[in-house]
C-alpha cells in the first residue's frame, strides 16, 4: 500500500540543510542499486565503485568507509586516530564540541580541548593554547586538531590556513582531522577541487558529508593517510556505524560525488544564500554577523521580528543575547523562496529593501 503524502511538498525551511528531502538523482541512485543479492557489509560492488570515486577526488591513498551519519563519521575519524589518552583541540563552536550531545566524550572516551574563536576558524596561535603538556600524565593529551568546513559560522579555510594547521599538528606529533558536513559547499565557494584544502594540505583524516547536500543518509570516513587511522574496520562496528546493506549507502555516494552533482547542488545552494544575504543587507535593522562564504546566512534581529518570522518558517536561534539567528539555504531552495523572506522581514522591521 501507497502511504498517503504527509506534508506540503511545496514548503521549506530555513533552519537546516537537513531539512531538504533527497535529490532525485540520489533516490534513482538507490533505486537502481536494489534488486538481486550483493554481499553485505561493504563487499558488494557499489562500495567498491566508491573507492574508486574518492580517490579520483583526494589521491589514490584514500580509502572510504561509509558510515550512517555525520556524528558517527566524526566520532569514528577521531577515535581511529587517537590513544585512548589522547584529546582533540577544536573551537569552541565545532560541531563536536556543540551540537553532538557528548558522542565524543561517551561513546570513544574523548577528551575535547576548545578554543575560542571570533569567527569558527583555528589558526596555529589558537591551537598553541592548549597544545601543551605533552608528558603530563596528569592532563588528557593533546593528538588531534578537528577543524571544521565550511565552519559552523559558515566561514572557511584557504587551503594556506589548512597547510599551516597541518604543519603545525605534524611537527607537534598530532593529526588533523576535517569535518566535511559540508564539504561540498566550502569546495563551492573557493572554487577549488576537494583535494586542494584536504589531501594536498595535509590533512590526515576527512568526515566526508553528503546528507546536507542530497542524501538521504549516510556519510563516509575518508582516511587520507593510511598511516594515521588504525583499527578503523573494527571501530566502526564497535561504534554501531557498519551498515549490513552498505550498498545503499554507497550507491548514494557514488551518486553524489562520481560526476558534478555534489557541485551543482553546493552551488545552488551557496548561490540562493548569497541572495538572501545581499536581500538582507538592504533592509534597514537586519545586521548581518558574518561574512557569507557558503550557504549560511547569520543575522541579528529584534526579537518580535523573529517571533513573527517563525510564524511562517523554521530556523535557529544563534546567540539569544543579541538576536542573532542562523539561516541555511539547501539545495532544493528557490529564488522565490529566499525572496519572500526577504519581503517579509522588510515588512517586519517597517522597511523596504533599497534597489
Amino acid at each position: 500500500m501507497r502511504v498517503t503524502r504527509l506534508h506540503d511538498a511545496d514548503h521549506r525551511d530555513f533552519a537546516s540543510d537537513n531539512y531538504a528531502g533527497a535529490h532525485p538523482e540520489v533516490l534513482a541512485a538507490i533505486a537502481d542499486a536494489n534488486g538481486g543479492h550483493q554481499i553485505a557489509y561493504g563487499e558488494d560492488v557499489y562500495t567498491a565503485r566508491l573507492q574508486e570515486v574518492v580517490a579520483a577526488h583526494f589521491g589514490p591513498q584514500a580509502s572510504a568507509y561509509p558510515v550512517f551519519n555525520g556524528t558517527g563519521a566524526n566520532v569514528l575519524s577521531l577515535q581511529a586516530v587517537l590513544p585512548p589518552w589522547g584529546a582533540v583541540i577544536c573551537a569552541d563552536t565545532a560541531h563536536i564540541h556543540t551540537d553532538e550531545n557528548g558522542a565524543p566524550e561517551r561513546v570513544a572516551g574523548i577528551k575535547l580541548l576548545t578554543v575560542p574563536t571570533p569567527d569558527g576558524k583555528l589558526t596555529p596561535e589558537l591551537v598553541e593554547r592548549q597544545a601543551w603538556g605533552f608528558g603530563d600524565e596528569h592532563r588528557a593529551q593533546p593528538g588531534v586538531v578537528s577543524i571544521t568546513q565550511a565552519t559552523e559560522l559558515g566561514t572557511l579555510y584557504t587551503p594556506d590556513e589548512v597547510r599551516a594547521l597541518a604543519d603545525q599538528a605534524h611537527a607537534l606529533g598530532l593529526r588533523l582531522h576535517l569535518d566535511g558536513a559540508r564539504i561540498a559547499n566550502a569546495a563551492a565557494a573557493l572554487d577549488l577541487p576537494l583535494r586542494a584544502f584536504t589531501t594536498d594540505a595535509g590533512v590526515d583524516v576527512v568526515s566526508l558529508g553528503g546528507t546536507k547536500n542530497g542524501l538521504l543518509f549516510g556519510e563516509a570516513v575518508v582516511v587520507l593517510d593510511p598511516a594515521a587511522a588504525t583499527g578503523l574496520p573494527y571501530l566502526r562496528k564497535m561504534d554501531m556505524q557498519l551498515a549490513s546493506k552498505m550498498r545503499f549507502v554507497s550507491a548514494q555516494l557514488v551518486a553524489m560525488f562520481e560526476g558534478d552533482l555534489w557541485l551543482r547542488s553546493a552551488r545552488h545552494a551557496n548561490a540562493m544564500a548569497a541572495r538572501l544575504a545581499a536581500g538582507l543587507a538592504d533592509v534597514p535593522g537586519a545586521d548581518i554577523t558574518q561574512p557569507t562564504h557558503a550557504n549560511g546566512v547569520f543575522v541579528a534581529l529584534p526579537a518580535d521580528v523573529t517571533a513573527l518570522l517563525r510564524e511562517r518558517w523554521r530556523f535557529y536561534g544563534w546567540r539569544i543575547e543579541t538576536g542573532e539567528v542562523r539561516l541555511m539555504c539547501s539545495f532544493d531552495t528557490q529564488e522565490s523562496d529566499v525572496d519572500e523572506l526577504v519581503a517579509a522581514v522588510a515588512a517586519a522591521l517597517g522597511a523596504v529593501p533599497t534597489a
